[in-house]
């Protein structure tokens, strides 16, 4: 996680430096210069507390006006041997490593962490799981130790997973023609590419398998995160350069955004110690393929103005404005039918239970387009979306100015 912070450090003064007319020297050289910025920063504690900013900045000019490259090289053999020296002494390197274990405890090495924002955003996806899953574990969610007991593993789980969905998503801003703007926005991208989201969802691997709880089934559940927010931008991105996405794509996407429930679902079977139910999942998969429907119906508009993917925006893009509801009312259709089968394999009490959570959810969130027993309203397509973007920027932004 910490790698994941880091890279929006330095993409945050790579954006300043760009204002600034500092970019000049190509991506890694740019990155370079970022990064020794961050360092020149960094001394809040003891001997360094007392140098105001002026005067590191003399020294280190002093110093680079006399040091040479040969100065950097010795430098850097210097640290080759205290490196081999350490590893001589029996110290263990383990860069990539997150958890040390020791017995059945963990001792953090590079602890896996969360940011107040996303546990915030995680927090109505928790509920929702709880009032909705609960049930098809024999679990009361209005008995609060059913809930507190499973809370921490949930909890961060999701929070986790809201944070590396934000980082996607933010890769995916669209900015204006500004040459500078542009530029940081390509290497912003470049720089969220290079970073493997496998390695950005290792810390979490980590925790899970240093609990007990991970399962190969579990570990396909989280790769299709990382599929799904590859295809995200993949999509995303084409639609904002016009060009053509594929239908293949876009139902996978669609199909693989609900992976954060399933992860939290495949959670409790392990925390339950409970074998996992196939029914179960193949019933709430499908009602997970509706309600994401439903929720990209309810965010059709923010989602175009975010450029982030909506299965409405993917319809559009591929069958036209006209025929894109036609299109997207068929394959809701299909999936209602598959609901409705499957919901009459469960117990009827389960089934009734489920049922009465959906009308609540329904009414709860004040949606027009609902679950299955809600009513379904495809939103009016907008054919432009850059003109759409322009015009609800000027609504917002002369709003503002009255205010």
């Amino acid at each position: 996680m910490e790698a994941l912070l880091e890279l929006e450090r330095v993409q945050r003064v790579l954006s300043l430096m760009s204002s600034l007319g500092l970019c000049d020297g190509g991506a890694a050289a740019d990155r370079f210069l970022a990064q020794f910025l961050l360092f020149m920063v960094r001394f809040p504690v003891q001997p360094f507390d007392s140098l105001s900013m002026e005067t590191k900045f003399l020294l280190v000019s002093e110093l680079l006006r006399k040091a040479t490259p040969d100065t950097l090289e010795e430098v850097r053999h210097l640290s080759r041997l205290e490196a081999d020296q350490d590893i001589s002494s029996g110290a263990l390197l383990q860069p990539n490593k997150k958890f040390k274990m020791q017995d059945d405890k963990s001792t953090i090495q590079a602890a896996p962490m969360v940011g107040f924002d996303a546990m915030t955003r995680a927090k109505s996806t928790l509920e929702d799981f709880c009032r909705s899953y609960f049930m098809f574990h024999g679990l009361d969610v209005n008995n609060p130790q059913s809930v507190f007991k499973y809370l921490p593993i949930l909890s961060f789980t999701e929070s986790y997973i809201y944070q590396l969905d934000a980082s996607n998503e933010d890769s995916l801003d669209l900015v204006s023609d500004d040459s500078s703007s542009s530029k940081a926005l390509e290497r912003k991208k470049e720089a969220f590419d290079e970073t493997s989201l496998s390695q950005m969802i290792e810390p979490l691997n980590g925790l899970l398998r240093s609990k007990g709880l991970m399962t190969d089934r579990l570990r396909t559940e989280l790769e299709s995160g990382i599929q799904y927010w590859s295809l995200e931008r993949k999509l995303c991105q084409a639609l904002s350069r016009n060009e053509k996405i594929s239908i293949d794509d876009v139902m996978k996407a669609i199909h693989l955004k609900s992976f954060d429930y399933r992860v939290l679902n495949l959670l409790m079977y392990q925390l339950t110690g409970q074998q996992v139910n196939e029914l179960h999942m193949d019933f709430l998969s499908i009602s997970e393929f509706l309600v994401e429907i439903s929720d990209d119906l309810y965010d059709y508009e923010d989602d175009v103005m975010n450029n982030t993917f909506n299965i409405l925006r993917m319809y559009a893009a591929i069958y036209g404005p006209s025929e894109a509801p036609n299109m997207l009312a068929k394959c809701i259709g299909e999936a209602e039918e598959k609901y409705e089968s499957f919901s009459k394999k469960l117990d009827p009490t389960l089934s009734g239970s489920y049922w009465r959570r959906c009308e609540e959810a329904t009414k709860e969130g004040g949606k027009i387009s609902g679950h299955a027993y809600g009513t379904w309203n495809i939103r009016p397509v907008i054919s432009d979306e850059e003109s759409f973007r322009r015009e609800r920027s000027s609504k917002h932004d002369a709003s503002v100015a009255i205010i």
